[in-house]
């Protein structure tokens, strides 16, 4: 699967608005592929989004891993499921 398929890519936006949350991902194994993809944009350059959200004042996590985790669990990565192969 490559990274492009599934990640809005986060290095070209720039929003003037808030995003949309993104729809809560109930299966475990897609949070874990969102959020490994979030974290390989992370450690290449990507701005981490916690602070946008504004809401929690928690600390923030120093790994990418662990950021990416959050951002996915908040709702704050889109995220698109490739179509199956006969559709």
């Amino acid at each position: 699967m490559e990274t492009n398929d599934v990640l809005v890519p986060a290095e070209s936006e720039t929003p003037a608005e808030p995003r949309p949350k993104a729809p809560p991902i109930e299966s475990r194994f897609l949070f874990v592929d969102v959020a490994a993809m979030r974290a390989k944009q992370l450690r290449r350059g990507a701005r981490p989004r916690l602070d946008e959200d504004g809401g929690e004042s928690h600390r923030m996590p120093h790994k990418a891993e662990r950021v990416a985790m959050e951002e996915v669990r908040r709702g704050l990565i889109p995220y698109e499921l490739p179509q199956p192969a006969g559709q």
